[in-house]
């Protein structure tokens, strides 16, 4: 926009279909953000793990938001790409070696059974050491999963997705779906409401007590066992209107750990970054230390030296 703007593309555009200038239009607060994006303060790494990888664009959006989350907050946002069916069958060394460049999680989006066990150890590594993690549809299922394997030691607990005869199907299908065949048309697609449960971290990110959320899903929270997993410490902190399916859950006591079943970074803007984006990337740079590109890194700081805060947040272009 900058570079069209500056080249008289606008001005032109108005001359020839004999149109006056709006009052109030520019680009001033669009250059502003992308001073701020050209010139972080920080940097943090994230991990992105899915089974889509090696198709970065399938991701898209989620970059995206990453981007408009970590310009807000002052920071460089680089991505740590890991397949999540190459994790399958990795134990818990493999999966700490994997993530060890990694200052936080996003597991997003996908469908089929393949790369589930390894985004499943990716949520227990996050939630057993702590890391700040995002899950994002299918990444707030095996979340669910992995916290039901760690958490009230269920490790036959799955999603029907990869086991249709599973003992503990903590993830299962809607019931008026269970016996569509054709998956073409049966999703549950598009904008729903969200009610917010007060005092969850889910509330305090929004701030607000309704949210509307884009959604593309078949599987879903299997209430069969909500009472179980919220018992252990998984907060569902948003529901349906009618409170039959958890939309938004979380861990209690864990740094972040927050899954959506909807697609938030489908909603994230410059200027306008989603409030579960900018929440993760704020955990994050709680605990990332990496320097910015080409700074020096000092052998250890002195001892008087004072932590330097996390940016508050940039204020919001119009």
């Amino acid at each position: 926009p900058q570079i069209l703007e500056d080249a008289g593309l606008a001005r032109l555009a108005l001359e020839r279909l004999s149109l006056d200038p709006r009052r109030g239009a520019g680009l001033e607060g669009w250059r502003k953000w992308v001073g701020w994006l050209d010139h972080p303060e920080r940097r943090c790494r994230v991990a992105i793990v899915g089974k889509y990888v090696e198709l970065r664009d399938s991701y898209l959006s989620v970059r995206q938001a990453l981007i408009h989350a970590g310009v807000e907050c002052g920071a460089e946002v680089e991505i740590v790409w890991l397949q999540s069916d190459q994790l399958d069958d990795a134990g818990p060394a493999e999966i700490a070696a994997a993530l060890a460049a990694a200052e936080g999680v996003i597991v997003p989006g996908g469908f089929g059974e393949r790369g589930v066990e390894g985004e499943v150890s990716v949520a227990q590594y996050a939630l057993e050491h702590r890391l700040p993690y995002l899950g994002l549809c299918r990444g707030m299922q095996n979340m669910v999963i992995g916290f039901a394997r760690s958490r009230l030691g269920w490790e036959s607990a799955t999603t029907t997705e990869a086991d249709e005869d599973a003992d503990r199907p903590v993830i299962a299908l809607l019931n008026e779906q269970a016996d569509v065949t054709q998956l073409g048309g049966t999703m549950r697609l598009g904008r729903y409401p969200c009610h917010l449960k007060p005092g969850t971290l889910a509330w305090s990110l929004y701030d607000d007590a309704v949210v509307l959320e884009r959604h593309r899903h078949r599987w879903e929270f299997n209430p069969r066992y909500r009472a179980q997993l919220e018992d252990a410490g998984l907060v569902a902190s948003g529901d349906s209107p009618e409170g039959t399916l958890v939309e938004i859950a979380e861990v209690r006591d864990h740094p972040f750990m927050l899954g959506s079943q909807f697609h938030p970074e489908l909603r994230s803007r410059p200027g306008r970054p989603h409030p579960l984006f900018l929440g993760f990337i704020r955990s994050v740079l709680e605990t990332a230390h990496a320097p910015l590109r080409g700074a020096a890194v000092p052998a250890e700081p002195p001892a008087d030296t004072p932590a330097k805060p996390m940016p508050a947040g940039r204020p919001a272009t119009e």
